[in-house]
């Protein structure tokens, strides 16, 4: 069991550390957005490449900050019905839903664009619109986000079953939900 805390350690320092990057494509993003905005209203100039920039900086922040969301325990559960239960239970809800639910859905969605992806990059694939960016890398990010998410969720189920067979204890800030 101390072989795979260590490797649940490894895991959440990776994503805490691609997560707090992909928070600075918050602002980066609203920046690139406004500034699009007042050249294209105040100056009559607009770019394809700043659009499809755009919706990239936004794709990157689902799909990367996917993992960190897991992780900080922000995505969206279900506490109205498991906030009534036990630590334990919950955590067995936890085991359940990840084995059931998250790891293969994360999988799935690897195995199935992972070639879409693989045929964007090997054929360089561009923006079919006059100025536009490249789509292979965006087109990457999605088996790419969502290996990040697999690889958390595997951190979160090795440290759910730590904590049931008596290994770890959970901090209270795990089971508690960002609002």
């Amino acid at each position: 069991m101390r072989f795979l805390l260590g490797l649940s350690q490894a895991i959440d320092a990776l994503t805490e550390a691609i997560g707090r990057i992909t928070v600075w494509l918050v602002l980066l993003v609203a920046l690139l957005s406004a500034g699009n905005a007042v050249m294209r209203y105040g100056f009559s100039y607009s770019s394809n490449a700043y659009l499809e920039a755009q919706w990239y900086m936004f794709s990157l922040i689902f799909l990367l900050g996917g993992a960190y969301a897991l992780k900080h325990n922000a995505h969206v559960r279900i506490d109205l019905v498991s906030g009534r239960f036990s630590k334990r239970a919950q955590a067995w809800i936890d085991v359940v839903g990840t084995v059931l639910f998250l790891l293969p859905m994360a999988v799935g969605v690897i195995y199935l664009s992972w070639p879409w992806a693989m045929t964007s990059f090997l054929g360089k694939e561009m923006s079919p619109d006059v100025g536009g960016l490249p789509r292979w890398p965006i087109k990457l990010a999605l088996p790419l986000g969502f290996a990040l998410l697999t690889l958390q969720g595997i951190s979160e189920l090795i440290k759910r079953i730590a904590y049931l067979t008596g290994h770890l204890q959970l901090a209270e800030e795990e089971r508690e939900v960002v609002e």
